[in-house]
C-alpha cells in the first residue's frame, strides 16, 4: 500500500495511485491551532479563536474570528484600517521583522523534525497572500479602485509585500526545511475573479512567480495554491507560476473541463461549493443530495 505521500504523487503526475486522495492527507501542515503559525516571526501573536477576542498581528491589520463564520475577517471601520491614503503608504506600512536568532526557531525546528516524511510532506503555510495583504490594509473597495486610479503606488505597495514574502521564505526554508508549500490568497467571488486576467497579469503574478520560484529552489517539490473561489482564468497563470495544486476549486470553475484541458500541468483539489456546504446549520442533505440525515 502506498503512503499517503506516495498516493498523492502518483495522482498529480497520472501514475498508478491505490485510493483516493482524502482531502489534505498528504500534507502536515505546520502550524498551531487558531490560524497560529509556530515560526517567531508569527509566534508572538494570540491564536485566533472562533468567538475570542479581535487580533491584531504583524502588520498592524486587527482579525476577528465571529462565531458561526469558517474563518477570520479583517476589521475596516476607520478605527482598524491600517492605511487610509495610499499616496501615505511608506509611512504608514511597516514590514514585520525576520530577523531572529536560531534558538527563537528551536519550537520551529522540532515541530517539522516530528514528521514523517515518508508518509506526508511537511509543509509550510502562508495565510494572507498578495492580494490579500493588499485589502486587508486598505479594505476591499479602497484595494479595488487604487488599482485603477494608482497603479504606480499599487506596485510599489506590492513589490514591498513581495520583499517580505521571500524574506520570510528565506527563513522558514532555512530552519524549517519544508518540502511543501500551502499557500492562501483568495482570487475571486463564486462567480468570477476580483481581478480581470489582463490585471491579474500585471499586477500580482509577477509576485508569485518570484515567490514559488524561490520555494521550489529551496528544497519544497509541491506548491499548492489555496483559493476557494472562481479562479479557472487563472489557471494558465497559476501554472507559470509554478503552482501544482489549485485548492479550493469550486465547483463554478468546471472542474471536468480544466482536468481536461490542463491535467498534467497542474492538478485541482476541490470541486465542491464551500458557500453552500461550509455553514454552521448544514446538513448530510445539502452537502449530499438524497444523503440521509445525520
Amino acid at each position: 500500500m502506498l503512503s499517503k505521500r506516495q498516493n498523492f504523487l502518483e495522482t498529480i503526475r497520472g501514475g498508478k495511485p491505490d485510493r483516493f486522495v482524502n482531502q489534505y492527507e498528504f500534507l502536515t501542515l505546520l502550524m498551531k491551532s487558531g490560524f497560529a503559525l509556530p515560526d517567531p516571526i508569527n509566534g508572538a501573536f494570540p491564536p485566533l479563536l472562533p468567538g475570542g477576542p479581535p487580533v491584531t498581528g504583524a502588520w498592524g491589520v486587527t482579525l476577528k474570528f465571529t462565531e458561526g463564520q469558517p474563518g477570520p475577517m479583517p476589521l475596516h471601520d476607520d478605527a482598524h484600517r491600517v492605511l487610509k491614503d495610499i499616496r501615505k503608504w511608506k509611512d504608514v506600512v511597516k514590514m514585520p521583522n525576520t530577523s531572529y536568532g536560531d534558538s527563537a526557531w528551536e519550537d520551529s525546528v522540532n515541530l517539522a523534525a516530528q514528521v514523517d516524511r515518508n508518509e506526508t510532506f511537511a509543509t509550510a503555510c502562508y495565510f494572507t497572500g498578495v492580494f490579500e495583504r493588499l485589502h486587508y490594509l486598505m479594505g476591499m473597495e479602497e484595494c479595488m479602485i487604487n488599482f485603477y486610479d494608482e497603479p504606480a503606488l499599487m506596485h510599489e505597495l506590492i513589490d514591498y509585500i513581495t520583499e517580505y514574502e521571500l524574506k520570510y521564505a528565506a527563513e522558514v526554508t532555512k530552519y524549517m526545511t519544508p518540502d511543501a508549500l500551502f499557500h492562501h490568497d483568495d482570487w475571486g467571488t463564486q462567480t468570477s475573479t476580483f481581478l480581470s486576467p489582463d490585471m491579474f497579469r500585471e499586477f500580482i503574478k509577477p509576485a508569485y512567480v518570484k515567490i514559488y520560484s524561490f520555494y521550489k529552489s529551496h528544497g519544497v517539490q509541491v506548491v499548492v495554491h489555496h483559493s476557494d473561489s472562481y479562479a479557472a482564468t487563472f489557471v494558465p497563470d497559476m501554472i507559470d507560476m509554478g503552482a501544482d495544486v489549485f485548492q479550493g476549486c469550486i465547483s463554478e470553475n468546471n472542474v471536468p473541463g480544466l482536468v481536461k484541458k490542463y491535467g498534467g500541468e497542474i492538478s485541482f483539489l476541490g470541486d465542491l461549493n464551500n458557500g453552500v456546504i461550509d455553514k454552521a446549520d448544514s446538513t448530510a442533505g445539502r452537502i449530499r443530495p438524497g444523503a440521509l440525515p445525520c
